[in-house]
C-alpha cells in the first residue's frame, strides 16, 4: 500500500530560477533519500515534474510543481519507505544550498 506525502517548500527565486535549480539538481534529491536512489524516468510537463526513482529496492514515484513562491513536491511511498515518511519529510524540508 503506498502512503502519500506532500511538501510545500517556500522560495523566493522566481519560476524560472527554481525550475532550473530542480532540473540541474534532481538527481542530488534522490541521493537524499536513505541508502541513496536512482532516478528511473523524468520529463517535465510545464513547470510540473513527474518522476519515478528506486530507493531500497522499491520505487518511488510522484511530481514537483515549480510555482513562484513555492515547489510542491508529491511523493507516493511503497511498504517500509511509506511508514518512515516523517524522516523523509524532515530530511527534504531542510535548506540545501545549490548551484
Amino acid at each position: 500500500m503506498n502512503s502519500p506525502l506532500r511538501l510545500s517548500i517556500p522560495h523566493q527565486l522566481g519560476r524560472v530560477e527554481a525550475r532550473r535549480r530542480i532540473e540541474n539538481g534532481f538527481s542530488t534529491f534522490a541521493g537524499q533519500l536513505p541508502g541513496g536512489a536512482k532516478v528511473r524516468d523524468q520529463r517535465w510537463d510545464g513547470d510540473r515534474l513527474t518522476f519515478s526513482v528506486e530507493a531500497m529496492m522499491q520505487t518511488v514515484s510522484g511530481s514537483v510543481e515549480v510555482l513562484d513562491t513555492d515547489v510542491t513536491l508529491d511523493l507516493q511511498l511503497p511498504g517500509l519507505l511509506g511508514q518512515i515518511a516523517g524522516a523523509f519529510k524532515e530530511r527534504l524540508q531542510r535548506p540545501v544550498s545549490c548551484c
